[in-house]
């Protein structure tokens, strides 16, 4: 990487936030987690740390949909593009990579109605192909967490670097400190929450950012301003292949051979990546799709609009005095991301690269935790689980997520660190992994929607796929090119041929398998009965105990209602199955015309026509551009930031509640409102409690089975 001129912070604030502000999140999210612990009675069992008890609510899937699709490419590429391709730049990036989570809802109605027990997508593909296949699917599943992973790190470090001059490699160490800690704590639960604040502080941000570049910043301050400066730049700085040189139009040859590659390599980390599964199969049934639909225009403008105003303010003030380089950046910056950084710093000083450190630091963290969890699922239950020991207890199951999580963050820090001393750039990769993940798209979303896709298909089309992709990349690089170089593979024609070929070659290879070696014509009630839960009754023997009862000896005479409990709940949970398959059927048609709707809204009513009319934006015309997006991202304020908060009052009320108690010395008002409100509680421990607070029938007698000495402790702390 090219050495900048200028470091706007000192190194400090570069530990400050990796070290600091990381432990502040994960203090608490461990907090969180005893405190959902103590007042809404949560167990950290196997199945709870990967599903999150499978009933969070649409505000709250919004909000980590929004904070795990928004990595350190979503700001920082995005940015770039609008930087180098102009106004398209930006919406290729924000409408292209809109669609996969909007398309990604029908995928995640039909994953819960037809595999309600599944943690991870994979787990469907071997109840339905069995061992070769889910090795196959293993493979592409963890090369797409695997690449994601590489870029957060490689863009977050690189950021680091620029705005403090932190080593990149300490910065690698680092950045996935934080994520870890909190994921091992609280698993996907507390990924969700800490999302949740992770986007709070992003959007934030940006809106600061925006008010400064279009109202109040004296550098800038209006779009009038901002779009005098860049309509100068047609003629002092054109855009090739751009109409007529101009930032200012949709006309972009390049934006437009990015915007095919962004919808392609998007699809693989969405499609692909468990951890949007995971969100999936953690959400309540009636609030899946609409968390996903909602999410993802929640989540539009933060690219269009962050690489709107950064990009935009780059172009305008690179050639002023503001320009903390002092001297245009490089074409080795630009592709490491650093326009974001740097474009901050000009408008606000200090201020700005502070603030612009935090964003990504978010977006990295945010994402890297979800990834964490994407993988310890992964590797607990279809590598661990399946072919290791199958019958493993949930403690054990936790034991391994927990090692999973920590071995994989630290395992990608140490790639991280040999692709920087590589010299690759996140860019680089951004554009690589739809080459390389692209090919099993198709296939695995197959292997979820539609019963005739048979066994050839879904094995051989991922491997045939990516192999013709590679070799499409590498021919048209050495042909157009005449060299395969570093630079030459990242051109935008070698790119491009590589990704289309990844997305649309199973096109050809999954109906031909299926015709050629029959429909497999599958039976989707055998997901439910080949994909199974976790037995949780030692989970719950330690809970009980730890809560209600002092030793083994109170707990013995109990064990065995216990493990009828534990039986008893799987049940009852598979009679819900039932009317949740039929709300989710219900819903998948309403789905599939609005996601239908959107994407083609997106990707063809709202830009082509702009694109084929070669229209430059005029100053009024760009003036409503920047008020439509203003107005836009306060719709993602409301749906991710406000509604989450509004679906989860009774909660927050119910724990403010408690803690006043505990502080105040009236802990036994806990007690009695838990004992009287156990349907209040956390799915699992309200029904043990209320079993167990219920008379039994033993022996043929009625035996009544209080919650643990409760009645006696009331008594003594009112007394």
């Amino acid at each position: 990487m090219t050495d900048t001129t200028f470091i706007p912070l000192p190194q400090g604030a570069g530990y400050a936030i990796i070290v600091g502000l990381g432990a502040v999140f994960a203090f608490g999210m461990i907090l969180t987690t005893y405190l959902l612990k103590r007042y809404n009675k949560e167990i950290i069992t196997a199945e709870e740390f990967a599903t999150a008890g499978r009933s969070v609510k649409s505000g709250l899937i919004s909000a980590a949909v929004v904070s795990s699709w928004t990595w350190a490419a979503t700001l920082l590429t995005s940015t770039t593009q609008a930087y180098k391709n102009g106004i398209f730049g930006s919406c290729s990036y924000a409408f292209g990579a809109t669609v996969q989570i909007t398309l990604f809802a029908s995928l995640a109605i039909k994953a819960k109605e037809r595999a309600p027990s599944a943690r991870t997508y994979l787990e469907i593909v071997r109840a339905r192909y069995g061992t070769v296949t889910h090795i196959v699917y293993i493979f592409w599943g963890l090369a797409t967490n695997i690449l994601v992973t590489a870029m957060l790190l490689s863009g977050g470090s690189a950021t680091v670097r620029d705005l403090t001059g932190m080593h990149p490699v300490a910065a690698c160490l680092l950045i996935g400190l934080s994520p870890t800690v909190y994921s091992v704590f609280g698993g996907l639960k507390a990924t969700i929450l800490t999302d949740y604040a992770h986007t709070v502080i992003m959007v934030v941000i940006i809106i600061i950012f925006a008010f400064s570049t279009w109202a109040t910043n004296h550098k800038l301050g209006s779009p009038g301003v901002v779009w005098d400066l860049v309509t100068k730049l047609a003629d002092t700085k054109p855009v090739e292949g751009n109409h007529d040189g101009s930032f200012l139009t949709f006309n972009s040859k390049s934006g437009g051979i990015f915007f095919v590659i962004n919808i392609v390599g998007n699809f693989g980390t969405v499609f692909l990546d468990n951890g949007y599964f995971n969100k999936a199969f953690a959400a309540n049934p009636v609030s899946a799709y609409k968390g996903y639909i909602l999410g993802s225009l929640a989540w539009l403008p933060i690219p269009a609009f962050c690489s709107l105003t950064l990009g935009f303010a780059a172009l305008a003030l690179e050639h002023t005095d503001y320009w903390p380089l002092g001297r245009p950046m490089t074409s080795d910056e630009v592709a490491a991301g650093l326009v974001l950084p740097n474009a901050a710093s000009a408008l606000l000083g200090k201020g700005g690269a502070v603030l612009a450190l935090i964003m990504i630091y978010m977006a990295v963290t945010s994402a890297m935790s979800s990834e964490l969890i994407a993988v310890s699922t992964i590797s607990t239950y279809d590598i661990y689980r399946t072919y290791i020991n199958p019958n493993a207890s949930g403690k054990k199951l936790i034991f391994i997520s927990h090692i999973s999580c920590a071995v994989f963050a630290y395992a990608m820090a140490g790639f991280a660190i040999g692709l920087y001393y590589a010299n690759v750039s996140m860019g680089f990769l951004y554009e690589l992994m739809g080459i390389i993940i692209g090919g099993a798209v198709l296939s695995s979303a197959m292997t979820i929607l539609s019963a005739k896709q048979n066994w050839h298909a879904a094995t051989f089309t991922p491997p045939i796929a990516t192999a013709l992709a590679i070799m499409a990349w590498l021919v048209v690089c050495k042909t157009k090119f005449g060299s395969i170089t570093y630079d030459n593979l990242f051109e935008d024609d070698s790119m491009l041929t590589g990704n289309v070929v990844a997305l649309l070659f199973p096109l050809i290879t999954v109906p031909l398998f299926t015709l050629i070696f029959k429909p497999q014509n599958f039976n989707w009630k055998l997901l439910e009965t080949r994909i199974t839960r976790v037995d949780e009754e030692e989970e719950l023997m330690e809970a009980t105990k730890s809560d209600n009862f002092n030793d083994d000896e109170k707990l013995s005479p109990i064990k065995s209602q216990i493990s009828v409990i534990a039986s008893q709940l799987v049940e009852e949970e598979r009679e819900h199955y039932t009317e949740d398959q039929h709300t989710l059927h219900r819903a998948f048609k309403r789905c599939v015309f609005v996601c239908l709707f959107l994407t083609v809204s997106l990707l063809v009513i709202w830009p082509m026509p702009l694109y084929g009319s070669k229209y430059i934006f005029s100053k009024k015309f760009f003036t409503g551009w920047v008020v439509v997006f203003f107005i836009w991202i306060w719709y993602t304020v409301f749906q991710v930031i406000v509604y989450p908060v509004w679906e989860g009052r009774h909660s927050l009320f119910h724990t403010g509640k408690g803690i006043y108690w505990d502080l105040t010395g009236q802990t036994y008002k806990l007690r009695e409102w838990q004992n009287s409100h156990p349907e209040e509680l956390h799915a699992v421990q309200s029904q043990v409690i209320a079993q167990l607070s219920n008379p039994q029938i033993v022996d043929g007698k009625a035996v009544e089975m209080n919650y643990g000495n409760i009645d006696d402790e009331l008594s003594d702390e009112k007394k």
